[in-house]
């Protein structure tokens, strides 16, 4: 019983159950990020190249027998992931203004130590 009861203490302590809501969410929000990037940005950039390189499908460009489109596609996929997610971050961060402690004002002992630096420099002029 005692191993059950350790798990039991590990795995509803609130830092676990925190992290797994953030890794359930982040893979909602993931899937999301993805679709917006697969089914919307890309191929508003992609549309425009294809046609220029008389092309249907990325799929498809090569060069000298390479064919580069897919990881030519990976590539765009990843810096448009990485645009999408700099500006929710930003705008996150806009959100939630992160507030500065207010500074204390000093402390008795602070206060009595002041008082005594002061009296040592008017004694010393």
């Amino acid at each position: 019983m005692g191993f059950l009861k350790e798990f039991k203490e590990f795995a509803f302590k609130g830092n676990v159950i925190d992290l797994a809501v953030g890794v359930i969410i982040g893979g909602a929000f993931g899937k999301i990020v993805s679709s917006l990037v697969a089914d919307v940005i890309t191929p508003l950039l992609l549309t425009p190249a294809l046609k220029a390189a008389g092309a249907d499908d990325i799929s498809k460009l090569s060069w000298n027998g390479v064919t580069y489109g897919n990881f030519l596609s990976a590539v765009i996929s990843f810096f448009c992931i990485a645009m999408v997610l700099f500006w929710i971050i930003k705008g996150a961060n806009k959100i939630v203004k992160k507030t500065d402690p207010v500074a204390a004002g000093p402390t008795e002992d602070q206060k009595l130590l002041m008082e005594i630096r002061d009296l040592l420099k008017n004694k010393n002029n």
